[in-house]
């Protein structure tokens, strides 16, 4: 769902992940709650983003890695897949195609 205000939508605001570094630098001295008060944020937005932050320092290099690995290969495979459907497209409508 949108938040609107006066009737017209509330556009998302994307914060850097130095603003996020800072804000949760923030909410460990003073709180959460008042963090989020001072910033003009959700407490559950901070609540997120150490969740994440806690997340990101716990992975290892090697699963950082292979995340981006499988990624990549993620795009390839589906690279491929729309690639071999131009070629049965092409190869259904093209006079010589023998039906196998």
């Amino acid at each position: 769902m949108i938040k609107q205000r006066n009737g017209q939508p509330v556009p998302r605001r994307r914060h850097s992940a130095e603003f996020k570094v800072e804000a949760l630098g923030l909410a460990e001295r003073v709180g959460v709650a008042s963090a989020a008060q001072q910033l003009g944020l959700h407490e559950s937005q901070l609540y997120d983003w150490r969740k994440k932050a806690r997340y990101e320092s716990g992975r290892s290099e090697l699963e950082k890695e292979l995340a981006a690995e499988n990624a990549r290969l993620k795009r390839r495979v589906a690279e491929q897949a729309e690639e071999l459907a131009i070629l049965k497209k092409y190869h259904v409508g093209h006079p010589s195609y023998d039906g196998g």
